[in-house]
């Protein structure tokens, strides 16, 4: 084994199991199919991780945006009373076209239940362990943006998460490891003793992980990069620039901690790599990664690993 092996191995771990995936894609191409033959629906949207690529094991839940025609429903978009409206109206729609009783379209959902900005659709059996929803969120498009209902603060917010969607498919375009890698940092934040939603992780790749190095340099320089920026103040925010902090309690403290730590066992790595120290190298990224990454056991032939290629640009050293 070397260092490219040991990280091929981890990626497979934290992939979702391809046959969850394709599930997913199922029961989300199920609601699309569905709603589509709606009067007041202009459009369906694939959201969420499974439609950036970005999704790790285990999959919670599948994320489709309804786009109603807001000529149907002149009262939402408004403050007040439409947010609830807009959700009770999908929920509706989702018993009445797949509902597992009286469904029109199919007879899949046996709960819908609406939660601050979805409709959270239950298709498994409840004891099921590999279940996930289908969560189901109305909107209005308005002026090349989405205004998404807040049952919370009953109002509409905008949105863009196509931008999101088409960032991380440029980057991915780019450097065809780039969402692979993602799914890698999202599952070293989940290891962490504190929340770190994953879309923090996936917003902090944009703007930290390389697109122009070996997958071992680009993700050391995203913990030196990521780690000197959230340790100077920064803020980990919505890339369209609209919905302000992904996460406005995350414990940034913890977080830069956390992510110097990684910083130094990545650094580490590469040094023992440059140092045809393979062994070393695997050992000091499974400390960064976890008990997931392998690890050279006893037996284990140990292949020298090709140097890795230097990062190019080093926006914070």
């Amino acid at each position: 084994m070397n260092v490219d092996d040991a990280f091929e191995e981890f990626q497979q771990a934290v992939n979702a199991d391809p046959g969850a995936v394709r599930e997913a894609r199922e029961r989300r191409d199920l609601f699309r199919d569905a709603f589509s033959s709606e009067t007041d629906v202009d459009e369906i949207i694939a959201s969420g991780s499974l439609a950036r690529g970005t999704q790790k094991d285990p999959i919670h839940d599948v994320d489709v945006i309804i786009v109603f025609d807001g000529s149907h429903h002149p009262d939402w978009g408004h403050p007040g009373e439409s947010a609830a409206a807009a959700l009770n109206h999908t929920r509706e729609r989702v018993h009445g076209l797949l509902g597992s009783a009286e469904g029109t379209f199919a007879q899949e959902v046996r709960l819908a239940r609406w939660r601050n900005h979805a409709v959270k659709c239950f298709l498994d059996e409840p004891e099921d362990p590999d279940a996930f929803t289908v969560d189901a969120m109305p909107a209005l498009r308005r002026d090349g943006r989405l205004l998404v209902p807040e049952a919370v603060s009953e109002d509409w917010i905008a949105c863009d998460p196509e931008f999101l969607i088409a960032q991380v498919a440029h980057r991915h375009a780019t450097w065809r490891k780039f969402a692979g890698t993602v799914r890698m940092l999202k599952s070293w934040a989940a290891q962490q003793p504190f929340d770190v939603k994953s879309l923090v992780m996936e917003v902090l790749a944009l703007d930290h992980l390389p697109t122009d190095a070996s997958r071992p340099a680009a993700l050391k320089q995203f913990f030196v990069s990521a780690a000197f920026a959230m340790d100077g103040g920064s803020v980990v925010e919505d890339p369209a620039g609209l919905c302000g902090p992904i996460q406005s309690k995350l414990d940034y403290a913890a977080f830069a901690g956390a992510l110097q730590a990684a910083r130094d066992d990545a650094a580490k790595a590469i040094q023992a790599q440059v140092s045809n120290d393979t062994a070393a190298a695997i050992a000091h990224w499974g400390k960064v990664f976890g008990a997931d990454f392998p690890a050279v056991g006893r037996g284990s032939t140990v292949k020298p690993t090709a140097v890795p290629r230097p990062v190019k640009d080093t926006p914070q050293g």
